[in-house]
């Protein structure tokens, strides 16, 4: 009788033990796709900002492709975010377009921040001759907050036009 005690202990720990792996293996697994899901993820979002970029570069994806040296196929993977952009591929787009690496890979909301300090230089020029032409003075406050107000639309995407911020001049004039 103890002998078959012993064996159903032996049993009921080997059930355990066979239990716990495979929880273990479970969670793994678990984790594994949760990681593929989110490198599937991160693959997709910079496949989306590559295509953004090689179309703000004026290139087909076949010119793009040879500039970076890469074939084709491999090109067109990355931009579907089927495959990850190997690092000698963004060095290149670097180099030869001077494309901001930082946003292809984690996405900020600005394409280029080169492009919004241009930006931004050109509106506040656009302003002070706007505010000169028509001798109208306002508190440096007030055309912080109109530049800021412009420059948030502006990395939202929703540039404001030029008219729009007349308006908002005359309503805040001294």
């Amino acid at each position: 009788m103890f002998q078959t005690i012993k064996r159903a202990l032996m049993a009921e720990e080997v059930i355990c033990v066979i239990l716990c792996i495979f929880d273990k293996m479970c969670t793994n697994v678990n984790r594994n796709i949760s990681m593929t899901r989110k490198t599937a993820d991160l693959f997709v979002g910079i496949g989306a900002r590559l295509a953004i970029t090689r179309n703000e570069i004026g290139l087909p994806q076949s010119d793009m492709a040879k500039e970076i040296g890469v074939s084709l196929r491999a090109y067109h993977s990355y931009e579907k975010g089927n495959r990850g952009l190997p690092i000698e591929a963004l060095v290149a787009i670097h180099d030869k377009f001077r494309a901001d690496v930082t946003w292809i890979l984690l996405g900020n909301k600005s394409v280029r921040v080169e492009h919004d300090i241009n930006a931004l230089e050109e509106f506040e020029t656009s302003l002070d001759q706007y505010l000169v032409k028509h001798g109208i003075r306002i508190k440096s406050e007030k055309r912080g907050a109109i530049v800021a107000r412009w420059y948030r639309s502006l990395t939202d995407g929703n540039e404001i036009k030029m008219e729009d911020v007349h308006t908002w001049i005359e309503l805040l004039r001294e």
